[in-house]
């Protein structure tokens, strides 16, 4: 805990890059988007070469996705028939330069990635059931790489950060904090809440 109060601070073990030699649990340094998409396929591709089981869960963002490294590793996972790669892309809509449909279109990710020879789902990226049911549906896929676009809204929780053009990297005052805070446990005790009802309703 004491490390996170050093982030993006000079000398800290938590910079925005994450660094191999400084940060716990880090083994490979990345910089440009799409670095760790091609790393992922490159290491599904290893574990089939050396008939391991291990699957690997790699995740994007869709401002990622306006790289071209990234279609590189779709097009190279559906060659090798990367079956043991799952991949998630948090289409929330928005990139550091505003909204995707501005930047760079996506249009509808998921059927681009089927296209490319992806076994694509399309889900709510809020919803922790959906995401379990749409990781074991991929499980069973046979002879081609999985992506899981979940749907999301970027600073979702918080009233004043969500869908907020400007919520990529924005400084966070002590105040907004404070704020922000309130709203999620009030946001988690509503769950909770709703948790309890569903499981002492009689089926």
């Amino acid at each position: 805990m004491q490390m996170l109060g050093t982030l993006n601070q000079p000398g800290t073990n938590l910079p925005s890059h994450a660094d191999r030699l400084k940060t716990p649990g880090v083994d490979m340094s990345t910089g440009s988007l799409g670095q760790g998409a091609s790393s992922s396929a490159g290491i599904a591709l290893g574990l089939k070469l050396k008939k391991m089981p291990n699957r690997v869960y790699a995740i994007v963002g869709d401002g990622e996705c306006n790289e071209g490294q990234v279609w590189e590793m779709a097009l190279f996972a559906a060659q090798y028939h990367l079956d043991n790669l799952i991949l998630f892309v948090d289409y929330n809509k928005q990139q550091i330069d505003g909204f995707t449909k501005d930047i760079l279109d996506l249009g509808e990710i998921d059927k681009k990635f089927e296209q490319f020879g992806w076994y694509p789902q399309s889900i709510d990226g809020h919803d922790v059931q959906e995401i379990f049911m749409a990781i074991e549906r991929a499980k069973e896929v046979r002879g081609q790489p999985s992506v899981i676009v979940l749907n999301t809204i970027k600073g979702k929780g918080v009233s004043f950060w969500a869908g907020n053009p400007n919520n990529h990297n924005i400084p966070v005052s002590p105040t907004q904090l404070e704020l922000a805070l309130v709203e999620l446990e009030e946001s988690l005790e509503e769950i909770a809440k709703e948790t309890s009802e569903t499981a002492s309703t009689p089926v």
